[in-house]
């Protein structure tokens, strides 16, 4: 069941316009007019890939006795009564009256939670105004512009703490965790996947080539679920002869379609090869979490500063991957490998991780001031806003007057401050830039 949220409060604070931000379109009518919205007006809305029912009502008028009142207050009973949750819009303009006094006690009767917004607070200088409503002894008070969008955002973002949890983030909790293991042919997937299970499980040859299918094997480690998937060694085209091999290829390259972590093992004897560098890039693309093992590190030739130097060689060569974790395990005597599932659940907590709207744009402030965009076309790119919209890969969306204007090189930039203040080790993240007349919450 999607929550349910009805708006209420006096005629004209304001319900209607902040109804239209956040279901994204002029649904309900909007006029200066007080007692425009007469009946229940739903919208089905979302907010960081969270659905939601809205519903805007009448206005609330204790004082009258006109038979069109009495409908309205009626509606308004029934908005409450459904309701999983409440916004009582105010009016920061015209400061608290008696009618919300009247309305306050309802909602406190109702045991529902309920959240005290004083709207028309358009900037810094009219937040003074909200001090008159302290007076309700209720906090916290949510101060917002509905008609610019101030404040809208980080109040969406409380009303998201409260929601009961999504059912389909309990169950991805539930889900297997599937991890995919590529590489080159004959880097060890196969005797890898054995340590980890404790027993044979893939047949391990020193001839390159040995695993011809994805092989699926479940696991379950300290209560949680993994599914494991050998894959055949990804070769580089002009490498692959034997059509039965070609195949192969493909299927282990749709199962990083299939996958939720990837780990790319790398032999430690021969170093990084272009071909891993390409497989990096393979999993990157399928916007994966992922990590590279480095195998065989028993056979290497090791003084105090060797592991650090190699991995510096590492990201020196992969260069813009340098947010994917690098660890040394040898499959064949078992060093590290039992860390493998702490590796994996670090870089998966950071796959489904969720910014806050306010935390987001807060920091989208200070990175616009050290540094903005470049012109394009001689012209300023402005950009206005940031969300999250998804996560599994982390996704974001930016509002900006030009999108097209936003270039690489100035994306990477994004990301990589990004990375700075919010971590997101190990997964890609994804950027989407939109035109200003498209944004439907500002903060």
């Amino acid at each position: 069941m999607k929550p349910i949220i009805a708006v209420v409060g006096r005629p004209n604070v304001g319900k209607s316009t902040f109804f239209n931000r956040v279901a994204g379109g002029r649904k309900a009518i909007v006029e200066d007019q007080p007692g425009v919205t007469r009946d229940r007006i739903y919208a089905e809305c979302s907010w960081e890939n969270r659905p939601f029912i809205l519903v805007d009502t009448g206005g609330f008028n204790p004082g009258s006795d006109a038979l069109l009142q009495k409908q309205i207050f009626y509606q308004v009973e029934e908005a409450i009564r459904e309701a999983d949750q409440i916004i009582f819009l105010m009016d920061g303009r015209e400061g608290l009256l008696p009618a919300d006094r009247d309305l306050a006690a309802i909602l406190r009767k109702s045991a529902k939670p309920v959240f005290y917004v004083i709207n028309k607070i358009d900037g810094e200088k009219q937040e003074p105004r909200i001090l008159d409503f302290f007076s309700l002894g209720v906090e916290p008070l949510y101060p917002i512009s509905a008609e610019h969008g101030r404040g809208v955002g980080d109040l969406l973002d409380e009303l998201l703490r409260r929601f009961p949890p999504d059912p389909r983030e309990e169950e991805a909790k539930d889900k297997a965790i599937r991890v995919a293991l590529v590489g080159r042919p004959n880097v060890g997937k196969s005797s890898l996947l054995n340590r980890l299970l404790g027993r044979p499980r893939a047949i391990v040859d020193s001839k390159p080539g040995t695993t011809r299918d994805a092989l699926d094997t479940p696991l379950v480690r300290e209560g949680k679920k993994y599914i494991f998937i050998d894959t055949a060694g990804i070769r580089r085209k002009s490498r692959i002869h034997e059509p039965v091999e070609h195949y192969s290829v493909i299927r282990a390259l749709k199962s990083l379609e299939l996958a939720d972590a990837v780990l790319i093992l790398l032999d430690g004897f021969e170093g990084l090869a272009e071909q891993d560098i390409r497989i990096v890039e393979m999993a990157a693309e399928s916007g994966r979490a992922l990590m590279v093992l480095v195998n065989k590190w028993d056979l290497v030739e090791k003084n105090t500063n060797t592991a650090q130097q190699y991995k510096a060689r590492i990201y020196q060569e992969m260069k813009t991957y340098d947010y994917v974790p690098v660890h040394f395990i040898s499959a064949l005597t078992g060093q590290r490998v039992s860390k493998i599932f702490s590796f994996i659940d670090a870089v998966m907590k950071e796959h489904r991780k969720r910014i806050s709207t306010g935390d987001l744009n807060r920091w989208f402030r200070e990175t616009l001031q050290t540094y903005s965009p470049p012109l394009h076309r001689n012209r300023p790119v402005n950009l206005f806003f940031i969300t999250q919209t998804g996560v599994a890969p982390p996704t974001f969306v930016i509002f900006a007057n030009d999108p097209k204007g936003v270039l690489e090189p100035y994306q990477r930039y994004l990301i990589h401050r990004l990375r700075e203040r919010f971590g997101f080790s190990g997964t890609p993240l994804r950027l989407r830039f939109r035109p200003r007349r498209k944004e439907k919450l500002r903060s």
